[in-house]
């Protein structure tokens, strides 16, 4: 794990340090092509540069959130902001269903939108997969 992500889960509560630990190691497993690292504060896999999936603390509970997971047809993830993103949230490392985690993180790596380039496109999202 890489110095500054380990520092970040460290940072957390017990119970949230589990859940992020275990995160990692999930998405890194299935996505061991990305680049990972803190972007924004926070944890973000990327592929080419387009970020694919990430974690984060807020207040009550740990948030993965997938870039693209608004095209994902998943119920279980929430839509999240304006854009393409979709949500979930954890409070306890037994919410975490392994094969969800991992079909998601596949459909993250077929189904993705341009966020590399919105700003060059004016906010304007194009879907490369």
């Amino acid at each position: 794990m890489k110095t500054e992500i380990q520092n970040y889960n460290n940072a957390q509560i017990d119970s949230d340090k589990e859940i992020c630990d275990l995160l990692y190691e999930i998405i890194n497993e299935n996505l061991p092509e990305a680049e990972n690292k803190i972007w924004h504060a926070h944890p973000v896999w990327f592929l080419d540069g387009n970020p694919i999936v990430g974690y984060s603390k807020l207040k009550g509970s740990v948030r993965l959130l997938f870039w693209s997971g608004q095209s994902f047809d998943e119920e279980e993830l929430q839509n999240e902001g304006s854009f393409k993103a979709a949500e979930i949230r954890f409070t306890e490392v037994s919410q975490i269903n392994k094969e969800d985690l991992k079909r998601w993180l596949q459909k993250g790596r077929e189904i993705q939108w341009d966020y590399k380039n919105i700003v060059k496109r004016k906010g304007v999202l194009i879907r490369l997969t």
